[in-house]
């Protein structure tokens, strides 16, 4: 028997300390709910969790700017809506206008409802906004459309893009507060009255016919107008039926503002208007289809940062029942070695009877 080294208390030590160090990895996942909570419990498991958890946590911001994105074209399809009433309202102030059953001083106050309708819907376009954007007044067209983020990757988009919906983008206002200076002209030999026209920096020529008070369509092509040694330029102009106005920008086509103060007038702005109304809702339609369309992405995101969750979950969590089994194998492990590493400390006493 030896006394100097007591081997048997030292595995028994050895074997208490690797249970207890057992048991308190046990622990540490079942509070934790997590089979990895450091690197050391698995490195690679590790590795692929957190690649995961940033694929899933870019799939959930995905679907927060699809939702916003959806929010935005909800808010521009009410101002459409409210724009659509009133189209709505003025065709029936044409058709109404259109009876020759009025008196003129009741055509009078149509119009004036007219250009009140009108004027509203320039303002509706005006401050249609969501988070400081214009929405319908031409802003997000061509170049200006939105682009979306709806993916947790690079390149993962979508754009959108709205036309002006403003009453003169509709056809349905004509020219208002202008500078203008008037002379005289002379085309094919009929005298006319040209009124250079300034707004907004463009330079718009109309030219009063008298017609006998009838509305009158003119097509003027290649015109060449010259001053102060400027090179000329070549317009085309075209003015649509119930027109009291009509704007000239070079090489384009020209919308002119909505007259019913007579019949021939209210009769031609009817077709007018019309045509302003196909176009809010084709508009419509438009953002109707991108809002199914983003319906749709929010549900594949979903899905998809559903599914990687359940991946990472399997890889990072702890099974609870598996890891309390052993838990209870380790800690009774512990106990046992706690009590046989005092059995083998009491074994050197034994040599004390020896030695009496």
């Amino acid at each position: 028997m030896q006394i100097n080294h007591n081997i048997a208390a030292l595995n028994t030590q050895n074997q208490l300390a690797q249970n207890n160090k057992a048991t308190q990895g046990n622990l540490e996942k079942l509070s934790s709910g997590l089979r990895i909570n450091k690197a050391g419990d698995d490195a690679a498991g590790l590795a692929i969790s957190e690649k995961m958890r940033g694929q899933i946590r870019g799939l959930e911001m995905a679907e927060k700017n699809a939702q916003d994105a959806i929010s935005m074209t909800q808010t521009a399809e009410g101002a459409l809506n409210e724009s659509h009433a009133i189209l709505q309202r003025m065709n029936e102030l044409a058709v109404q206008s259109a009876n020759d059953s009025n008196t003129q001083q009741e055509r009078d106050a149509l119009q004036n409802e007219i250009d009140q309708l009108t004027e509203e819907l320039s303002r509706i376009s005006e401050e249609t906004q969501f988070n400081g954007k214009n929405l319908i007044n031409g802003d997000l067209s061509g170049e200006g459309e939105l682009t979306f983020h709806i993916g947790a990757n690079e390149g993962q988009n979508i754009s959108v893009g709205i036309d002006d919906m403003s009453a003169e983008a509709l056809g349905v206002s004509g020219l208002t507060e202008l500078e203008s200076a008037q002379e005289d002209i002379e085309i094919d030999g009929e005298s006319f009255t040209e009124e250079t026209v300034y707004k907004n920096g463009d330079d718009i020529v109309a030219v009063e016919v008298d017609d006998g008070g009838n509305t009158a369509v003119y097509n003027i092509n290649d015109v060449t107008a010259q001053s102060n040694g400027d090179t000329p330029e070549t317009f085309t102009i075209k003015a649509k039926e119930g027109a009291e106005a009509l704007e000239a920008k070079e090489d384009g086509t020209y919308e002119v503002g909505i007259n019913i103060s007579t019949q021939e007038t209210a009769d031609s702005a009817i077709e007018t208007i019309q045509t302003a109304i196909d176009n809010v809702s084709a508009q419509r339609s438009e953002i109707g289809a991108v809002q199914n369309r983003l319906d749709h992405t929010i549900n594949n995101l979903s899905t998809s940062a559903e599914n990687l969750t359940a991946a990472e979950s399997r890889i990072r969590d702890v099974d609870m029942a598996s890891e309390m089994m052993e838990f209870t194998k380790n800690n009774i492990l512990s106990q046992a070695a706690q009590s046989m590493l005092a059995q083998a400390q009491q074994r050197p006493q034994g040599v004390l009877q020896l030695l009496q």
